[in-house]
């Protein structure tokens, strides 16, 4: 279980740094003045250019990759609950690394994600302790005639 949320933790600070650096690019771009194909093409050349795009791209990667793993150990309805806390880092990084303002109504919504991370993790707990034993393997038993 340490293993799973080591990864989990790994992949969601991927994902939190990865959008800041997403979304301080395309912050960077030049403004489309008007929605016309001239505009647009400067606008994606200018985005696609920047090395804090492609920065964010690779970290996004990466936590996807994560979540891969992720998804083939454990089950979905336990993962990808919690991957909500990656609102929560997300937030963090945004306050600490762009200097957004962050409300306190929000703060409080970011503590709400963290109860519902909290009652999912301590769901797959219980369901564990409930599970019956799997069946003894016998893969690695010896065959005798």
């Amino acid at each position: 279980m340490i293993k799973i949320f080591a990864i989990l933790l790994f992949g969601l600070l991927l994902e939190a740094v990865g959008v800041v650096f997403l979304s301080k690019a395309l912050k960077q771009a030049p403004a489309l003045s008007h929605w016309a194909l001239g505009p647009i093409l400067h606008c994606i050349g200018a985005v696609l250019t920047n090395p804090l795009f492609w920065i964010g791209l690779a970290l996004e990667t990466g936590f996807f990759l994560c979540l891969l793993i992720l998804m083939a150990t454990s089950p979905v309805s336990f993962i990808w609950p919690l991957t909500s806390l990656g609102f929560v880092l997300t937030t963090l990084a945004a306050y600490l690394l762009l200097g957004e303002h962050v409300s306190a109504l929000r703060w409080v919504g970011v503590i709400l994600i963290v109860i519902g991370a909290a009652l999912v993790s301590w769901s797959e707990h219980l369901d564990r302790e409930q599970r019956p034993p799997p069946p003894p393997s016998t893969m690695h038993q010896e065959h005798t005639p």
